[in-house]
Order: structure tokens, then C-alpha cells, then sequence
């Protein structure tokens, strides 16, 4: 399955930003596979000197952003879990900022964050890989708006893939 398959029904417009950013020459396994792979070869080349970096006040440091990707997968793949259970539940949204500060990731290593986020993406592929086709179709209520459990797998792939680029674009062109 890959994230062309995937019809505008079944996320919010909201989410198309992550979505169009989710590979495209790749299946939904494989992305969450090479996904890993860049991740972690991303972070493992940032200095040290610049973890702790923010490019201006009130923003995320990059080991903040770092916890966010982390966290995100936590509740992307929790409502893919929910939605291919065909769990009619409706799921709430999540304020993203309201993690930040209780995370404490600017007092985590960078070793640290890495083996949290190889944890959350390993769970994260095997449920994946414990998932039919008819369970990855699956729609649900998120935020009050309908959602597959393949679009919410789907954007945790774009998401990643977005913030590495501003990462790339606002931290480290600096």
C-alpha cells in the first residue's frame, strides 16, 4: 500500500501538508523501514553544539523537535491502532505544544532521544506489519473529521519528513 492509493476523504485537509511529504516510490512498511533510517542518520550528524539550538526565541530547540517527531508517532500510530480496530470511538485532537515542556527533552541526551525514538519506530513496525489491507482502510473520527488508520500512519512519514526539512532550512543553514 502506498500513500497514492490514499483518497482526500479520508484525512482532514489539514493533514495534506504531511501527507504530500509522506514517500510516494515506497510502501507504507518500507517507508516506516527507510524512515528510520534517515531519522537517525540525520540526527547522529547534528553537532552537539547545536542540539540545544533554537533559531529565535519561543521556538523549539532541536532536541524539542526531536521529542515532538517522537511523540507524534506515539499518537498517530495510537489512532492508526484505534482506527484499524474499527474502534467508532471519536478520538480527540492533541495540542502539540502542551508536550514540549513536560517531555523534557532539552535535558535528554541526544543518546537518549535516539533510543526512544528506535523504540517508538520499532512498535511502530510491527504493528504495522500485524495490519491487512481491509484493517489499513479503516475510518474513524479524529478531531472531528474522518480519518483511516493508513492516513494516520501515512502523515506520521510526512510529518518526520517535514520537520527534518525545517530543521535542515531554519536550524542548521545558520
Amino acid at each position: 500500500m502506498k500513500v497514492t492509493e490514499l483518497k482526500s476523504t479520508e484525512y482532514h485537509p489539514y493533514y495534506k501538508t504531511y501527507i504530500v511529504e509522506a514517500p510516494t516510490d515506497f510502501t507504507l512498511l518500507e517507508g516506516f523501514s527507510k524512515g528510520k533510517e534517515a531519522v537517525l542518520a540525520f540526527f547522529k550528524s547534528i553537532p552537539n553544539t547545536k542540539l540545544d539550538y533554537a533559531y529565535q526565541p519561543g521556538k523549539w530547540t532541536i532536541k524539542e523537535v526531536f521529542q515532538h517527531i517522537i511523540d507524534n508517532e506515539r499518537v498517530f500510530i495510537y489512532r492508526c491502532l484505534r482506527l484499524s480496530r474499527q474502534d467508532k470511538t471519536p478520538l480527540p485532537g492533541y495540542h502539540q505544544d502542551d508536550y514540549i515542556a513536560p517531555s523534557k527533552a532539552s535535558l535528554k541526551s541526544i543518546e537518549a532521544l535516539i533510543e526512544e525514538y528506535e523504540a517508538v519506530r520499532q512498535n511502530s513496525i510491527v504493528f504495522i506489519k500485524s495490519l491487512s489491507d481491509s484493517d489499513l482502510k479503516q475510518i474513524g473520527t479524529v478531531s472531528d473529521h474522518d480519518m483511516s488508520a493508513r492516513a494516520a500512519a501515512f502523515i506520521i512519514l510526512g510529518h518526520e519528513k517535514h520537520h527534518i526539512s525545517v530543521l535542515k532550512s531554519r536550524y542548521l543553514s545558520r
